[in-house]
Formats: structure tokens, sequence, C-alpha cells
């Protein structure tokens, strides 16, 4: 049976990884210990997905760069003081596998530092099922089309038959700025009815329910 996609791109925090919550407390408190107003769940979860400099300027467009490079400290040292308790969201690490030996390629673009993806795909021990990455400090943030089209640039796969996987907003404009279809994960960081003004072709609540869909549809 031929294939629609040849590559499934999917996002990091919210897709593969349920980080969301903790993402958004860090932010919180980030903002607390610099002595700014903390940003409210919805705000924080809203920027999920940029790059972290991006992020903090947007909730506090405001403030000088040195602050904003406070704010990003102080967001890393509550972070990285809790991401070991981080767990893979049900159904990915049996899913992956199915999705490879199908045939599918499988690259991720996310929110993340080049350091803070390799130390989760090193932890998760993940990073053999993709064939590239793409990471915020190594492109303009989500939703600017550079991430994937670095991906689709790396791999030779034509933008018609890649898909981006993602639970926010910034995944889904970042497919259509790209030209590529997109798939909307409603566990993450924005709500479902945010997801769905932007035409992603299915949307699912659990990760094996978006692999079962793939291998029928994809």
């Amino acid at each position: 049976m031929s294939r629609r996609f040849d590559l499934l791109v999917f996002d990091w925090d919210g897709t593969l990884m349920d980080s969301t919550g903790m993402i958004a407390r860090s932010i919180q408190r980030a903002f607390a210990e610099v002595g700014l107003s903390e940003p409210s769940d919805v705000d924080a979860r809203y920027v999920i997905g940029y790059g972290l400099h991006e992020a903090m300027q947007y909730l506090a467009p405001d403030i000088d760069a040195n602050k904003i490079q406070q704010v990003v400290d102080a967001y890393r040292g509550h972070f990285l003081a809790k991401d070991h308790e981080l767990q893979l969201y049900a159904g990915v690490l049996e899913s992956l596998p199915r999705l490879q030996d199908a045939g599918f390629r499988l690259a991720v673009a996310t929110g993340k530092s080049r350091a803070g993806l390799d130390r989760v795909l090193a932890a998760t021990d993940l990073a053999h099922f993709f064939e590239a990455t793409r990471t915020a400090d190594e492109a303009f943030s989500k939703p600017h089309p550079a991430m994937l089209e670095y991906l689709l640039d790396k791999t030779d796969v034509a933008a018609d038959r890649a898909v981006m996987i993602g639970d926010t907003t910034h995944d889904l404009q970042l497919a259509i700025n790209a030209g590529t279809a997109s798939l909307a994960m409603s566990y993450g960081a924005h709500p479902l009815e945010d997801l769905l003004p932007l035409n992603p072709l299915a949307h699912f609540d659990d990760f094996s329910a978006l692999t079962d869909w793939i291998l029928t549809h994809g």
C-alpha cells in the first residue's frame, strides 16, 4: 500500500513528553524569582514551543535584555532541577518502533535548546529513532518555517510528503508556513479549540491513536 507521507516530524514537549505542566510552573517561578509578576498558567502554556528568549520576551515585552536573561537563567535552574522526573506519554515507546518498522522516517522540531534536546534524547534512549532534529537555538523560533525547511532539506523530502505533529498552535502554524500537513495532539499545551482553526488533518487525545491513524491513513 502506497503511503501519503515519508517523513513524520514530531514536536517534543507536550507531544512526546509530558512536560507542559512543569514548563509552565518553571516559567512562573522564574518570573517570581527575579521580582516580576508571574504569568498566568494559560499565558505560560501559550509560549511553550517558542525558544526560551522569545518566550520570555513575549510574556514580558517591556523588560530589557538583561532582565530577560535573568528570567531565562532562573527558568533553567527551576526546570533542570526537576526534568529527570519527566516521563514520555503513554504509547510513545511502543509506537516509535512501529512507525519506523512501517517505513516512515522520523524527525524532531522543538523549542528546546540543542543541549536540552540532546540531554533528553540520551535520557530516554530515543535518539536512534530520529534521523534529523532541529532546535530553537539553531533556527528561527516556531512558527517561522526555518526548522521544518531545514529538516526537509536534510532528509531530501518534499513538503507535501511530510507531516508536522504537535500540540500547539505554533506547531500547526509552522506546518502551514513550511507547506506541510499537520496532525494535532489535544493533550498538550494548547486546547483543542485553539488547534482546530489551523486545520490539522486529524486530532488525537493519546499517542497510540495517532500511531494507528498514521499506519492506516499516512
